[in-house]
């Protein structure tokens, strides 16, 4: 069965975007040795890739005509988005739950690759959908932006257990799994 993962970058002080989605003092680590590897590796191991609708709409306008996701993308959102010529795109309303074994049938035994953005994450987190967070903090603090996982507020804390920490050039790689 598919597992959910959300696989992201993070500043230190847990946010993944500054406010209006700038990604600059992310992608000034885009050179770091092993990092590009190991989201290619990742990357193999896909098979749907869900995101929410301002995520998908930063990636088209920073890389247009460039749909660089070869595995079938599902949009939430409560917004009409196109989709380049190409692209796999299916834009969906509602909660992640109802969505939820679609996405795993989609995916086959690979993953569901949860892009983003942090309110999205936290939908899964909070419904019990998150199985693994790969998460490669960058020694950067913004002091604001948009949270790991959103604002939503947890009914219950949700336990993970570390597997996982690799170092590179200042950054570091957290692989966690659902306790």
């Amino acid at each position: 069965m598919a597992e959910f993962v959300y696989y992201v970058g993070a500043s230190l002080d847990g946010y993944i975007a500054q406010d209006g989605g700038g990604l600059a003092w992310l992608e000034k680590f885009d050179d770091v040795e092993g990092l590009g590897e190991s989201y290619r590796t990742f990357e193999r191991g896909v098979g749907c890739i869900v995101m929410g609708g301002e995520t998908y709409e930063w990636i088209r306008e920073h890389h247009p005509g460039e749909w660089s996701y070869k595995a079938p993308c599902w949009v939430f959102s409560h917004h009409e988005h196109t989709a380049d010529d190409g692209a796999d795109v299916v834009v969906v309303r509602g909660a992640v739950t109802e969505f939820a074994s679609e996405l795993a049938r989609d995916a086959g035994e690979k993953a569901v690759y949860i892009v983003g953005g942090g309110n999205l994450a936290g939908q899964f987190l909070a419904a019990g959908l998150v199985d693994r967070v790969v998460v490669t903090l960058v020694p950067v603090a913004l002091g604001g932006g948009v949270p790991l996982f959103g604002s939503r507020a947890l009914a219950t804390p949700k336990d993970f257990r570390l597997e996982g920490i690799t170092q590179r050039d200042g950054t570091v790689e957290l692989d966690y799994r659902a306790a």
